[in-house]
C-alpha cells in the first residue's frame, strides 16, 4: 500500500482520495483553505489527514489534483518541500473550446511540472483520460507517462490498490499526447459516443 498526499479539495481530489482509502492506502489532504481540507479528509474518513498548505507533504506520492493552470504555480510555491517526492499531474489544459490544447507547443502541464520542482523529484502524468465519474464508479485503465522506472513502478502499485489496471505509455513528453488523448475523450464525449458514461481502453487479442 502506499502514502499518499492530494494537493486540492476538489472533485477528482475527492474521487482519488475515496478510492485510495478503499484500497487501503494512507491519505492526507492538502489544501490552500484547510477548512475545506479538513472536511475533505473528514468526509474521506478511514484515518485521512489534513496536512497544511505549502509544508513538506507526507505522502511517498503526491497527487495534484487542481485545475491545469494551478498546477505548475502551486508546486512552484511547495518548491524544497516536494524534494524526492513522486509527483502526479492528472490536469488536462483544454482550450476555451475543448477541441485543443491550452498550450499551443509540444509540452504538457506535466513537463512544466518537472522544470519547476526539485531535481530529486520524478513527475509522472496519469488519470487525465478518465472522466471523475467513471474513476469514482468503473473499472478503466490508467494511462500513464513518466521518465523515472521506479517513479513510475510506484504510481503503478498505487492505481492496482485502486482495483485498475495501469499502462505505461513511456517517458515524460508521451504527457503531451495523454492531454491530446483528453481532448479526443471529450470530442467523443459531444459526438460518437454522446455521454460521459466511457473511459479510453486498450482490448488485447486472445493469445
Amino acid at each position: 500500500m502506499s502514502n499518499i498526499s492530494i494537493i486540492g479539495t476538489g472533485n477528482m481530489a475527492r474521487t482519488i482520495g475515496a478510492r485510495a482509502i478503499a484500497g487501503g492506502n494512507t491519505v492526507e489532504v492538502m489544501g490552500r483553505d484547510q477548512s475545506k481540507a479538513a472536511d475533505l479528509a473528514k468526509a474521506l474518513g478511514g484515518g485521512a489527514t489534513t496536512g497544511e498548505w505549502g509544508t513538506a507533504p507526507a505522502g511517498d506520492i503526491v497527487i495534484v489534483a487542481l485545475l491545469y493552470d494551478g498546477v505548475v504555480p502551486a508546486v512552484a510555491q511547495y518548491g524544497d518541500a516536494l524534494a524526492s517526492k513522486v509527483i502526479v499531474d492528472i490536469s488536462n489544459p483544454f482550450n476555451s473550446t475543448f477541441d485543443g490544447l491550452a498550450h499551443h507547443e509540444e509540452t504538457s502541464i506535466a513537463q512544466e511540472v518537472a522544470k519547476a520542482v526539485p531535481a530529486s523529484a520524478s513527475v509522472v502524468k496519469a488519470f487525465n483520460t478518465i472522466f471523475r465519474h467513471v474513476l469514482e464508479k468503473g473499472r478503466p485503465d490508467v494511462f500513464l507517462a513518466g521518465d523515472n522506472a521506479q517513479a513510475k513502478a510506484s504510481v503503478e502499485a498505487f492505481i492496482e490498490t485502486l482495483g485498475l489496471r495501469p499502462l505505461d505509455v513511456g517517458g515524460l513528453k508521451m504527457a503531451h499526447w495523454l492531454e491530446g488523448a483528453g481532448v479526443v475523450t471529450v470530442g467523443l464525449a459531444n459526438h460518437g459516443v454522446g455521454n460521459l458514461d466511457f473511459a479510453l481502453s486498450i482490448t488485447e487479442l486472445p493469445v
